[in-house]
């Protein structure tokens, strides 16, 4: 049997078709409608992914997916009906690995789902990979996908990681938007600008907890980002 996902979707119809779909491609599954009781099941049992719908009756989504965080560091796909930008943002923000706005075509959650699971396991090159120390006092392990800075681990999420993997193998190197969501989002055609910003803030906070003193990521107005080189 294939991974397992844990579905947390409050509409029964809708459920439905995500089950079906995620059977099709040979993955195994639980349903629930409530996020007690999946917090309850993720207790209990061990699952590879879940997709967490935000608008569910008995706790907020954002909330859910932090309890969920508690419990088990999995990759998570927010769905919702709620279209506006701030969800998007928020959702990204805050580490979510994934965000498909309701109606979703089956074909297309599960190539989500699938992508969102192949970048949660290192590649075989990645496992060899020992740690490396680069300028500005960044240590990474590709193998953990673990990024140190001045000898203190951060707390990235996923994109979080993948980007300033991408500064820090090209230091001083400027790269816009639109080359941040080329290289980190497997469809960045779905990502907005908004997106990249949001994630560099949360790269900046990070870092500020380490060394207040420092801000090692440039900000090139009308350009992009970089990592300052060592002068």
């Amino acid at each position: 049997m294939g991974p397992k996902i844990l579905v947390i979707e409050d509409e029964s119809s809708i459920a439905d078709n995500i089950l079906y779909a995620l059977k099709t491609e040979g993955f195994a599954s639980e349903w629930f409608s409530k996020g007690s009781a999946a917090l309850e099941a993720l207790r209990e049992r061990d699952f590879d992914l879940a997709l967490l719908d935000l608008g569910l009756p008995d706790i907020n989504g954002f909330e859910l997916f932090k309890e969920i965080k508690k419990i088990k560091e999995m990759p998570i796909i927010f769905l919702t009906a709620r279209s506006e930008e701030i969800d998007r943002v928020v959702g990204l923000e805050i580490g979510a690995d994934d965000y498909i706005g309701k109606p979703f075509s089956p074909r297309e959650l599960t190539a989500r789902i699938k992508a969102v699971l192949r970048r949660s396991k290192p590649s075989p090159k990645a496992e060899s990979a020992p740690a490396a120390t680069t300028a500005q006092g960044f240590s990474v392990d590709e193998m953990r996908c673990h990024i140190h800075f001045h000898g203190k681990l951060l707390e990235l999420s996923r994109y979080e990681y993948l980007l300033l993997k991408v500064f820090v193998d090209a230091p001083g190197r400027v790269f816009s938007r639109d080359q941040l969501m080329d290289k980190v989002w497997d469809d960045p055609l779905s990502s907005q600008d908004r997106t990249v910003d949001a994630h560099i803030k949360g790269i900046r906070a990070e870092l500020k907890k380490v060394r207040p003193d420092l801000d090692p990521i440039e900000t090139h107005r009308g350009m992009g980002y970089s990592l300052k080189e060592t002068k």
